[in-house]
């Protein structure tokens, strides 16, 4: 058996089994089977190795993921691995940062990066008191609202929409939405699935590749 950890800018998100579970980055790491394989991937380093001091024979797979782009070498290896085993989509991931990338034809065509949906709800109340909101996502995008809750969700929702909207018109391709908050949104849209648990079936793939 073997234990899988997507290890993000704010989360340890673990696979035992087919159980899921997410710890903040500033709680203690559980005790894990120790007859199992762990496997990580990290954007981040502090928790990276918190992660090791634990279980130092944990092993880093992001060499199994020969992912061809032009993108920059700053890509994180959160997104290459989402999008390792696509072949036409556009993937949303939601997390602390809402990522998007478009593959067409088993091509990396680009993407961009967007800020989550918990960053967005905290940027208001630090521009005025009067801006405290209750985060709703059942707003009608038809109408212009007529009341500051209404107003806040509207462009906070239009914000994350509009330009995932916009690639998707441009590229003609289905979206494949990932992370707990991508739910959120779905509504608004068509021609999508929602698959949880992408981004660890993306490492089963390539631990199985590379045995």
């Amino acid at each position: 058996m073997m234990i899988l950890c997507d290890i993000g800018n704010s989360t340890y998100h673990f696979l035992h089994n087919t159980k899921e579970f997410k710890l903040n980055i500033n709680d203690d790491i559980p005790s894990l089977n120790s007859n199992d394989n762990i496997y990580y991937i990290s954007v981040n380093k502090d928790a990276k190795d918190k992660l090791l001091h634990k279980y130092p024979s944990a092993i880093d797979i992001k060499d199994y993921f020969q992912f061809e782009t032009k993108y920059a070498n700053t890509m994180g290896i959160d997104r290459i691995v989402s999008c390792s085993y696509i072949t036409n989509n556009i993937i949303v991931d939601f997390g602390s940062a809402i990522t998007v990338d478009i593959i067409k034809n088993k091509e990396h065509l680009g993407g961009f990066i967007m800020p989550g949906i918990d960053a967005l709800k905290k940027n208001y109340p630090t521009i005025s008191s009067k801006l405290e909101f209750n985060f709703e996502n059942n707003i009608n995008l038809d109408k212009i609202p007529l009341n500051t809750n209404d107003a806040i969700n509207y462009s906070i929702l239009n914000m994350i929409i509009l330009p995932i909207k916009d690639v998707q018109n441009k590229y003609n391709l289905s979206i494949v939405f990932t992370g707990e908050n991508a739910e959120l949104i779905t509504k608004y849209f068509t021609n999508y699935i929602f698959n949880s648990s992408l981004i660890f079936d993306s490492m089963k793939n390539a631990i199985k590749e590379n045995k």
